[in-house]
């Protein structure tokens, strides 16, 4: 670990910020509509979010800390960048920007598509389907706050798709189009019980990909034959017990005070049997932590199914699929909350919240594909060597 971070650490020192492709970066930033009037742009839009993202990745993440970020860097930016503004813009004019200038869904599509749009992006197979609040833009209008359903390459780091919905309820409704604008071809969609849904898992199988789900009581049903099936056997008649085709996979780990074993048990006998679209093997995870200081035990049993076959996935394999599915919540959504403060910032006005998270999606994408990941460390990094103009050349005037 310590030499691959010295290696990329080497690569940021020797390109500067040429390691993100800014050049392609403000091409992507410049499809995005201005709904300024004329005489209110004294600043172009796409030269204005690449200084945003220039700030983000240096550290900044409120208006006013990205607007003092930037003066404090005019000259190195007005060279660096070729930028013939008579001065820099005003952190008011980064929040009206943020606010009432970009329409979020445009900005959604244009981050994806520059990311996915990086030479070999999109290479591993398991998209994470999730949902996450902004908490930031709870107000009084607005008590629930900007709620995001996003789907996520967890093993690169990028966000494929993200839309807003009105409540957590909604990401039912949401999760087909998210999905329809995605290629699902060969890929592995994962999400927790409220996206376990029939027609979801028709979508995604004619699309060509695979799905695996987390079974609770909003499938009672399928829950009930799921649970029955890995019950404790019992004897026939005869003192016989019934064949079965389980296969089985155990883990322990030991670490942070802790004494972890995780076990699954896989089988495909329900696929006839359980009316479920396209489903090919069902699951029992089971996860008990020790806590080594005080002893106490917790246990939890989460019940799943999938469409992947026996020959297309082990139980090993389906074990790897499910805790890589806790990766958007430590890999994304973590990250937002923690890194980039995105809960800890008010943002409240307009849309300021959900452009402000789409950039945050765009700025962990950009780290990610760059081979950083701790983002702390690398975003402190970024802000101590981008302080030169050679750094920050990337082609024509930005006038």
């Amino acid at each position: 670990m310590d030499s691959i971070l010295s290696q990329t650490e080497q690569r940021l020192r020797e390109l500067g910020p040429a390691v993100f492709d800014l050049d392609g970066l403000l091409e992507a930033l410049g499809q995005l509509t201005d709904c300024r009037g004329e005489r209110g742009r004294r600043y172009e839009l796409a030269p204005l979010l690449l200084l945003i993202v220039l700030a983000k990745l240096s550290g900044e993440d409120t208006p006013s800390g990205i607007a003092d970020w930037i003066a404090e860097r005019t000259s190195i930016l007005r060279q660096g960048l070729k930028l013939t503004w008579p001065r820099m813009p005003h952190q008011n004019t980064f929040r009206r920007i943020l606010a009432f200038v970009l329409e979020p869904d445009e900005l959604d599509r244009v981050v994806s598509l520059h990311l996915t749009g990086l030479p070999g992006v999109g290479k591993s197979r398991l998209i994470t389907f999730d949902g996450k609040t902004v908490r930031g833009t709870i107000s009084d209008s607005k008590p629930r706050g900007q709620h995001l359903l996003c789907a996520y390459l967890s093993e690169e780091g990028i966000v494929l798709g993200q839309v807003a919905v009105d409540t957590k309820e909604n990401e039912i409704v949401a999760a087909p189009s998210l999905l329809g604008a995605i290629d699902l071809r060969d890929k592995i969609v994962i999400g927790d019980a409220m996206h376990s849904q029939r027609e979801l898992s028709k979508q995604i199988a004619r699309a060509e990909g695979d799905f695996i789900w987390l079974i609770k009581e909003n499938q009672p049903s399928v829950r009930e034959e799921i649970e029955f099936l890995f019950a404790p056997p019992t004897p026939t008649p005869l003192g016989n017990y019934l064949p079965d085709d389980f296969t089985v996979y155990k883990q322990t780990e030991k670490g942070h005070g802790r004494l972890e074993r995780r076990k699954i048990i896989v089988s495909s006998e329900l696929k006839d049997y359980t009316r479920w679209p396209f489903l090919e093997q069902v699951f029992r995870l089971e996860r008990e932590r020790t806590n080594l200081k005080t002893g106490k035990i917790e246990r939890e049993v989460v019940y799943g199914l999938t469409s992947l076959s026996r020959e297309e996935a082990s139980a090993k394999e389906l074990f790897g699929y499910v805790r890589a599915y806790w990766g958007i919540e430590n890999g994304l959504h973590l990250r937002r909350d923690v890194t980039f403060r995105e809960d800890r910032t008010r943002q409240t006005r307009g849309d300021q919240g959900r452009v402000m998270a789409s950039l945050n999606n765009l700025v962990i994408g950009l780290l990610r594909y760059a081979g950083f990941t701790n983002l702390a460390r690398t975003r402190r990094l970024c802000n101590s060597i981008f302080n030169h103009p050679n750094y920050l050349a990337i082609g024509p005037t930005l006038t």
